[in-house]
């Protein structure tokens, strides 16, 4: 069994592709997962399942979702491994300290060919941001809701991406290790 994080995009936000987590717990133990946790209602969950591709059990997930609730969210999985080399690659050590105002974006592809010129024309003065592979760092001291690096940042960089603040992504990582 392998452990999976399960990061959804655009659920329970603003009154709409409302899917409760206890449903979501049985949409994912339908297709097999054991051990299902979910963190917060905006779209975490930590299962174990059977290895598979990830692309086809994430594109499997999605076709579930839609099947029963009627909206397809994006669906990102990463393995405990990949989470945990993210934490390790975090640019920003100095910002653990300001949980809520680190956030790392999960890519759903390395971007091809990222527009960095616009991400600094957007970037704050207190703002640092860093890309590593399919993981955008955002260190946004004044928060993301004021921050028009955070807003525009998946468009600079031309690939789907979900965001998690360091707080989140520090439990579900402790929530997978278990």
């Amino acid at each position: 069994m392998k452990t999976y994080i399960a990061l959804f995009r655009g659920i329970n936000v603003g009154g709409k592709n409302i899917l409760p987590m206890k449903e979501l717990v049985s949409i994912l133990e339908s297709l097999g997962a054991k051990n299902v946790q979910t963190y917060i209602q905006s779209g975490n969950a930590v299962f174990k399942m059977a290895a598979e591709n990830t692309a086809q059990l994430a594109e499997r997930i999605q076709t579930e979702i839609d099947s029963q609730r009627g909206f397809s969210p994006q669906v990102l999985l990463l393995t405990l491994a990949e989470l945990k080399k993210a934490m390790a690659d975090n640019p920003f050590p100095e910002a653990e300290s300001d949980p809520g105002h680190l956030h790392l974006g999960f890519l759903g592809a390395v971007p091809a060919q990222p527009d960095f010129a616009k991400l600094d024309q957007l970037k704050m003065e207190s703002e640092e941001y860093r890309l590593v592979g399919r993981v955008f760092y955002l260190h946004a001291p004044e928060g993301v809701g004021r921050s028009k690096l955070a807003a525009g940042c998946e468009k600079c960089l031309g690939v789907s991406m979900t965001d998690r603040n360091w707080n989140t992504v520090c439990k579900l990582s402790e929530m997978a290790a278990d």
